[in-house]
């Protein structure tokens, strides 16, 4: 938040930074009524996967808890667009990380139900090159320190795209939407990581093998070989912008939401254990691997 600050202060406009826990109904219904935003773009997260892997009750709060509050005080004080940032994880969950924020995109679909005045909409997308935990400055760090690079498995691919793309497209997005619409972004070809370590090691100098050598770590608790932008039972269609196309299919049901909105009473209540085996209950599409 203060990079962010220091990042934008020469800009000519008012920025005020608030340093608040998502959790924290009170503050957060505090802010929305203190400034009267009429634009949320919901992207507080834990997003890694090992991490949230040992810890699904923090995971859980986090992840689809506080989105739930969120979108239910943004209602109440009349926001008009309220952006949830997915991600491709989300699609056939493997992991705590991505069941979570599945249910999140599941929530903002059961918010936006009945007579309300804000559009809830969600944005899914794959990796971002040089965010927080990207891969990118990870290989960057160990080619400087010689070695070695450690890639999961040879045969791992992921989707990339650059922040300024990225933050652009979610902004069309933000832009074009509708209630109830969840938009997936054009990521292009899925890329090997092997391919994208090699590379690195070449761009800075150093011969793979000889003076930088590669590791493969095998896959982590919850990781895929492979990601997907959208599930089997999902199509894709067009929209005014080439990079952004819309989801169809999957529905959530009025009865499938209020069994969810149920279960999300029980979330205060979870340990890690049963965090899991709640996780497991309400999202029966949930493979952990």
């Amino acid at each position: 938040l203060f990079e962010i600050q220091a990042e934008l202060a020469g800009a000519k406009l008012e920025l005020v930074p608030e340093v608040l826990d998502v959790q924290d109904v009170a503050a957060i219904e505090s802010a929305l009524n203190r400034y009267q935003p009429s634009v949320i773009f919901h992207a507080a997260a834990y997003k890694h996967v090992s991490l949230m892997e040992r810890q699904p009750m923090m995971a859980v709060r986090n992840n689809v808890l506080a989105t739930h509050q969120l979108a239910r005080a943004s209602a109440e004080q009349g926001v008009e667009h309220f952006i949830l940032i997915s991600t491709d994880k989300a699609v056939a969950p493997s992991s705590v990380m991505g069941a979570t924020k599945r249910l999140a995109e599941q929530i903002l679909q059961g918010h936006a139900f009945g007579d309300v005045s804000t559009c809830f909409i969600t944005v899914r997308f794959g990796n971002v090159l040089g965010s927080s935990g990207s891969v990118v400055p990870i290989f960057q760090r160990q080619i400087e320190l010689g070695g070695p690079v450690t890639v999961t498995d040879e045969k791992a691919t992921r989707f990339f795209m650059s922040i300024p793309e990225a933050a652009g497209l979610v902004l069309h997005s933000a832009a074009i939407g509708k209630n109830r619409d969840r938009f997936i972004l054009e990521m292009g070809e899925a890329v090997r990581i092997m391919d994208l370590a090699k590379q690195m090691i070449r761009l800075n100098g150093f011969e793979v093998g000889e003076d930088i050598k590669i590791q493969c770590t095998g896959l982590k608790d919850g990781e895929k070989l492979h990601e997907e932008l959208h599930a089997i039972e999902e199509k894709l269609t067009d929209t005014a912008h080439p990079k952004i196309k819309r989801i169809q299919g999957s529905e959530l049901t009025v009865e499938r939401w209020q069994s969810l909105a149920l279960a999300l009473q029980e979330v205060s209540k979870l340990d890690n254990t049963t965090a899991l085996n709640w996780l497991r209950k309400v999202l029966p599409d949930f493979r952990p691997e």
